[in-house]
């Protein structure tokens, strides 16, 4: 998929039996606003300079190193320098793949979340699996080469696990309005009816959901209404129609959120995931 004119292009799959989604994609400038997926996203830096903001902290990444980011995790997605940046990426759903990971791993069962040491990674030996799972998907050798592909994944990325068992809780007026927006997702709320369902003041609620969250209510509830329209248009859903469900204001509001985020169109993710025409 070309960007005319830009320099960039995306090229993605998706695994309609296991859910994993991979991506190789080039971009110049700026790549991605911030946003965050439900998955476990690894993936290599094939050329260029990738940088991304994730966990407060500005990540710089070269080729061969390897990209590790947990579900929840806001990120971007720039390049400093003119000729861009190219890499490889795999979208794992988290709950089945982190059960693999734990059975492969032997780790036994665990109340916390399944996350990583570390953002960036030198292991040599983990990029060169994360490419060959990353092949045998995108290029569809078939479901044995795919199967043990993410067996061997999943051994690999459990080296670099951590289980996060003491994850920082929220302030209470930000969790209550994070349920909130959970729950009424497709709603024109307000951030005075929102703060009021909290129990605070509006300038007391901004603040506290920012250093709970990393983002303003408004930003969340979009990437709320964003994984939410993502998860439709992988079904079949049109674009019209997921944005209705979820929220927007219409199908090019989705539109100019969604490009934002993943670079591509609601339509165009539509067409990949279900093979369905526009």
């Amino acid at each position: 998929m070309d960007d005319t004119g830009s320099g960039n292009w995306m090229s993605l799959r998706h695994d309609a039996e296991t859910g994993v989604e991979t991506i190789r994609a080039h971009f110049k400038g700026h790549a991605y606003d911030p946003h965050d997926h439900d998955d476990i996203l690894v993936g290599v830096t094939e050329q260029g300079v990738q940088q991304f903001q994730c966990r407060r902290r500005v990540h710089t990444s070269t080729p061969g190193r390897v990209i590790l980011i947990e579900p929840g995790e806001v990120h971007d997605g720039r390049s400093p320098q003119d000729d861009g940046f190219t890499y490889a990426m795999l979208y794992l759903p988290y709950r089945p793949f982190a059960a693999r990971m734990a059975e492969v791993a032997e780790l036994g069962p665990t109340s916390g979340l399944l996350g990583f040491r570390d953002t960036l990674s030198d292991d040599p030996d983990l990029g060169t699996v994360i490419r060959s799972a990353f092949l045998a998907l995108h290029g569809r050798e078939g479901r044995l080469a795919r199967d043990l592909a993410l067996d061997r994944l999943a051994l690999a990325l459990a080296g670099h696990a951590a289980v996060r068992e003491n994850v920082r809780r929220p302030q209470r007026a930000a969790a209550l309005a994070r349920d909130a927006l959970h729950a009424r997702m497709a709603e024109d709320i307000g951030l005075e009816e929102l703060a009021a369902l909290a129990g605070v003041d509006r300038f007391r609620l901004n603040r506290a959901f920012r250093e709970s969250f990393g983002l303003s209510p408004h930003a969340y509830l979009v990437q709320l209404r964003l994984k939410a329209a993502r998860r439709l248009l992988a079904v079949g859903q049109t674009p019209a129609a997921a944005a209705a469900e979820v929220g927007f204001a219409d199908q090019s509001h989705l539109g100019r959120w969604f490009r934002r985020a993943y670079g591509m169109t609601p339509a165009a993710y539509r067409r990949i995931c279900t093979n369905v025409p526009d």
